[in-house]
């Protein structure tokens, strides 16, 4: 009897090709607290992040755009005291609101900023504070709905995206279908992100699954980095 076949036998694979000039890295959420040993929530994210060796791969495509002249564009999450106001919320926003992830003290100021839960995860700061990087206004939820991702990559003729970051069931994969629907051409680092693990499931693992259903490409950092070094 041959080999049951797995849905990565069944789905076909449309690929990914990087074109200079129309595509992009975009970097969901690279910040302390879900990166940092010393984040709020890394006591559920931490063992997918070492596992995957997030930050490394992180590091590596970062770097790989820079090289390769790929604009770079982060889509990070803040809290600010107002939107602690709200009259409800999913699950994982009240766990968010409870813990301060990712608290600042106001739209309009930057005290306490540096080194909080909210900044940029150290090995990756000379990366992406540069002249040359977009930081989007913070995305609320998961998705970029209620941000300005698509408009900043609308007004840089991109329409192709490398999708990684934090965190892979969550706002990476939030990103990655509504950018689908917006009309982009997507593909996800699967070893550039990484997932909650809790008692009865792995967000990790089950994120990919919707990634290999959604995405034009799944690649490795490896993967990725020959694609941008290749890039035509």
């Amino acid at each position: 009897m041959g080999k049951e076949p797995t849905y990565n036998d069944i789905l076909p694979n449309p690929g990914f090709k990087v074109e200079k000039g129309k595509t992009a890295v975009v970097i969901t959420d690279p910040q302390r607290d879900f990166l940092s040993e010393d984040g709020v929530v890394w006591e559920v994210v931490g063992p997918s992040v070492q596992k995957n060796n997030t930050v490394e791969h992180l590091r590596q495509l970062l770097s790989a755009a820079h090289d390769a002249g790929i604009p770079v564009f982060i889509s990070p999450h803040y809290y600010y005291p107002q939107d602690h106001k709200w009259d409800f919320g999913g699950a994982l926003e009240k766990m968010m609101h409870a813990v301060g992830m990712f608290d600042r003290e106001g739209a309009l100021t930057t005290k306490g900023f540096s080194g909080s839960g909210a900044d940029w995860h150290e090995p990756l700061k000379s990366l992406i504070d540069r002249d040359d990087v977009v930081i989007a206004s913070p995305h609320k939820v998961y998705g970029p709905e209620s941000n300005d991702l698509v408009l900043q990559l609308r007004k840089r003729g991109i329409d192709k995206v490398i999708l990684a970051g934090m965190s892979a069931n969550l706002c990476v994969e939030a990103h990655l279908r509504e950018l689908t629907e917006q009309g982009f051409e997507v593909s996800v680092v699967k070893d550039a992100t990484a997932g909650a693990q809790l008692p009865g499931g792995d967000f990790y693992e089950a994120a990919l699954l919707n990634f290999r259903m959604i995405a034009s490409a799944v690649l490795t950092t490896d993967d990725a980095v020959n694609a941008i070094q290749g890039g035509s």
